[in-house]
């Protein structure tokens, strides 16, 4: 062994395991050297997660972020010679058409994002499969690119370390644990371990389980949790001897049931001459947290293997021999069955990036084996470009705020995510149960009195919709379909499109109480938002205004939306309530490595907001306001922000729009805002729920949504949001917009659709919520921009104005024309649509105002 170093570039945390071996290979793809990996346990892992892992991949998500990491991941395994692409087959049982359902959304989902998947009937599943009971089954979903890391990730793992240290960029120390991250000024400089200290200019935390006890020694922590995951083992089971095979038949997912099941292949072979059962605790999972995980010798079977009872099982696994009847037949090999743990997160997204609190300390935790090579090469390129190549808004640390990162959050958030690892199939709109009540706006009782429909953003409770307005369901009952199919009306309430209407014919109010709102303030304010900001910020005209703007990242695309209010002494940024936390984190990362002198407050518990629009918005406005003239036209300008007095508080008023009716935003400290509140309602303006703000009339209008709409693989003007002229001042991004702005025309153009057709095989009408593949109606393939990006929809919902069904989606430019027919699947049947308007293009457009998103 080499002597322990006193300097690295890189300390890798945790090397032993697939992600922190992942991370050393791609550094040094990248041309990263003098790295040194360490390890509590052997190199590669004994005692973490990747040694007992079951290394089975499944490549289809709902998500492109995590479809594209397990296919990296599992192309990276097959070129090493360690993936068996064997297939792999979901089963829904009789009974069981809730599943059924999920599995042809997942069709959906494979198609948008890139995979192979498609519906198989029970005949061919037990084809493919006989040790199925096709009785028991009523249909299944292929994925013929499912498979198995063979012999282990473990083996993957090691040999990754191995040619790193072979190449001389890699230095490796097993058994030595991070005694200590050393710091000083804001950064980490070193790593202290019994053996000494390294001094290092980076540190990447890949120590799984472990995690959040390392993120622990700089005082920040990892919403996390390891819990419990029943491994059974039957046999012997010699179908496959004398073949070498690791595993003989395609995997096996019951996910109705919670479980899969494989065989372990060729008795000879690693795990060999067994069937393998695997179990995701749904009722009562059992979490621990990693400061009470057993050490090394005090365990029975290892730290991250604790002991199994089968009687824990014996209801699902009775269940499972209904299935596969050959596990009754089998013995039960309890000498190689045990719990073993693994990670669960708050959100079901790994924690990903820098630390929120000390610059060059990178986390790679809460990664599963089937991405970790992706997820691997994500860190790497994020670390050596500063962006990916792939939006990763959904895994970046910097995500969470700090309410989200108390102990008490992450138990109860991750309890409840464990629960649904793999039952019941989670709605794309399903609310979080834990945790809720966080952050509750200062008229929060009047809207529980007014029967709110309440979710959560942000820790925000947000009513969608109001009890005290189903009356109005009467009124525009022919405008506002009921919603047949369970799924299209889950989490929905049909309140909500009466209440946009009514809005539209008088007016309404709106809790915007979830804003995220950052002020920026200090000598170089300006200037820092100058830089970032791809819209002007500076000049005293500017003074006064609320200026809707982006930020750009170094290849021009689109990383932020929001609004500056430029004030006298500071910006103030209003943002969303999930992309503030990320943007504020961003700009403090960009005026501390810029050198701008500035002071960055999150500021969003100290005030909050209302949203009043329709056509009789400033008349109603006019009768609490203090000086009802001053809210004309003429004294108040598209975009100006005034201050106004109500109710005896003052209020800035910002005349801005988001769902296409005149009115204002109205911002006010926190403890005013129920005075304003009352003040407009016992004016008479109804209560509106959000969900006309966040969705139906979002999309009438052809407004985009960051994180859905705008992502960073696009740019402005694919997005149709550039401004007509480019600021003269250097802003990031400027030399790749400019370039893009030259083009003739975009790769691709963000589109709005209309299905013109929403009947299912059954009859019944449908009200898209899923993401969707966009395909040509000829060739039934999803359309592929000259860049190798999918079309897919960004977001989607019903717009009861229009009466359609309306979808954002980006196509390539060849698809760009009004009127082209297309085609999509939801819930693996195909809709025709239309595109119905290329670029901003407003299907509801009262008085031609201007977009803000």
């Amino acid at each position: 062994m080499s002597s322990f170093p006193e300097r690295a570039n890189v300390v890798i945390v945790g090397l032993g395991g697939i992600v922190g071996a992942s991370v050393a290979h791609h550094l040094i793809e990248r041309g990263w050297d003098n790295i040194v990996g360490i390890d509590k346990s052997a190199i590669p892992t004994d005692i973490g997660s990747t040694g007992h892992a079951s290394d089975f991949c499944y490549v289809t998500a709902h998500d492109q972020l995590t479809t594209w990491t397990s296919n990296y991941s599992v192309d990276f395994y097959e070129k090493l010679g360690h993936y068996s692409r064997i297939g792999g087959i979901e089963v829904a049982r009789v009974g069981d058409d809730g599943r059924l359902e999920e599995l042809k959304r997942r069709c959906d989902s494979g198609r948008a994002f890139g995979t192979r998947v498609k519906m198989i009937s029970a005949a061919e599943a037990k084809e493919k499969f006989p040790l199925l009971e096709e009785d028991q089954i009523q249909g299944a979903m292929w994925d013929p690119d499912a498979g198995l890391v063979v012999p282990r990730s473990q083996t993957v793992a090691g040999k990754l370390v191995d040619a790193g240290e072979k190449a001389g960029k890699l230095r490796a120390f097993a058994n030595t644990p991070a005694l200590e991250l050393i710091q000083e000024n804001g950064r980490v400089v070193g790593v202290k371990t019994h053996r000494g200290t390294i001094m290092a200019d980076h540190v990447i935390v890949c120590a799984g389980l472990w995690g959040r006890l390392i993120a622990d020694m700089v005082g920040e922590d990892l919403p996390v949790m390891p819990v419990d995951h029943p491994l059974t083992f039957f046999g012997p089971y010699d179908e496959f001897a004398g073949t070498g095979l690791e595993i003989g038949r395609p995997l096996l997912r019951d996910q109705g049931n919670s479980a899969y099941l494989r065989d372990t292949g060729d008795p000879s072979t690693t795990e060999g001459g067994q069937i393998e059962w695997g179990y995701y605790y749904e009722n009562e999972p059992r979490m621990v947290h990693p400061r009470d995980i057993l050490e090394k010798g005090q365990a029975r079977l290892g730290p991250s293997m604790r002991d199994l009872e089968l009687e824990d099982v014996i209801e699902p696994l009775e269940k499972a021999m209904e299935l596969t009847p050959i596990l009754a037949e089998l013995g039960f090999n309890e000498s190689h069955s045990f719990n073993g743990l693994l990670q669960t997160t708050t959100d079901g997204g790994p924690s990903m990036g820098e630390s929120r609190k000390v610059r060059g300390l990178w986390y790679a935790v809460a990664i599963w084996v089937k991405d970790a090579p992706g997820m691997a090469k994500l860190l790497v390129d994020w670390m050596t470009d500063g962006r990916t190549h792939i939006d990763h808004h959904g895994i970046d640390y910097s995500r969470f705020q700090d309410y989200q990162l108390t102990e008490d959050f992450i138990w109860g958030r991750c309890e409840e995510t464990a629960k649904k690892i793999y039952n019941p199939p989670v709605h794309p709109r399903e609310p979080f149960a834990n945790a809720r009540g966080i952050r509750r706006s200062p008229f929060y009782e009047r809207e529980v009195e007014l029967g709110g429909y309440f979710m959560e953003l942000g820790g925000w409770e947000r009513a969608h919709g109001y009890a005290a307005n189903e009356h109005l369901l009467e009124k525009y009952a022919d405008q506002v379909p009921v919603r047949e199919n369970e799924w299209d009306n889950r989490h929905f309430w049909r309140v909500s499109n009466a209440e946009q209407l009514e809005m539209s014919a008088d007016c309404g109010i709106i809790n915007l109480s979830h804003f995220h709102m950052t002020d920026i303030s200090g000598p170089d304010h300006v200037a820092l938002m100058e830089y970032l900001c791809a819209a002007k910020i500076g000049g005293d005209n500017n003074i006064g205004k609320g200026i809707y703007t982006h930020m750009l990242d170094d290849e021009g695309n689109v990383r932020a939306d929001f609004t500056v209010f430029r004030m006298e002494d500071r910006c103030r940024l209003v943002n969303g309530a999930d992309a503030g936390p990320r943007d504020q984190m961003y700009m403090k990362r960009m005026a501390q490595d810029k050198g701008f002198d500035v002071t960055i407050v999150d500021v969003t518990e100290d005030f909050t907001t209302i949203g009043i629009w329709g056509p009789n918005a400033r008349e109603n406005l006019k009768k609490v306001v203090a000086n009802p003239d001053m809210l004309e036209k003429e004294n108040f300008p598209f975009a100006a922000i005034k201050t106004i007095e109500i109710a005896g508080k003052k209020v800035s008023a910002f005349r801005i729009s988001y769902v296409g009716e005149q009115g204002w935003e109205l911002h006010m400290a926190y403890e005013d805002g129920l005075a304003v509140w009352d003040a407009l309602r016992d004016a008479g303006v109804m209560a509106v729920g959000v969900e006309t703000y966040a969705n139906s009339r979002r999309l009438e209008k052809s407004l985009r949504l960051q994180n859905a709409d705008l992502q960073t693989e696009y740019n402005l003007y694919e997005a149709d949001l550039a401004r007509p002229k480019v600021k003269e001042a250097e802003f990031r991004g400027k030399e790749k917009h400019l370039e893009y702005r030259a083009r003739e025309h975009q790769p691709a153009m963000l589109c709005t659709l209309v299905m013109t057709d929403n009947t299912d095989s059954k009859g019944v009408a449908r009200y898209p919520v899923n993401t969707m593949p966009v395909m040509d109606p000829e060739t039934g393939e999803v359309l592929v921009d000259e860049l190798g990006r999918r079309s897919y929809t960004s977001s989607q919902a019903f717009g009861p104005t229009v009466g359609k069904n309306i979808m954002l989606a980006y196509l390539p430019w060849d698809y760009c024309q009004v009127g082209r027919t297309l085609n999509v699947t939801y819930f693996d049947e195909t809709y025709p649509v239309e595109v119905a308007g290329v670029g901003y293009a407003p299907l509801y457009d009262p008085e031609n105002l201007k977009p803000r998103s």
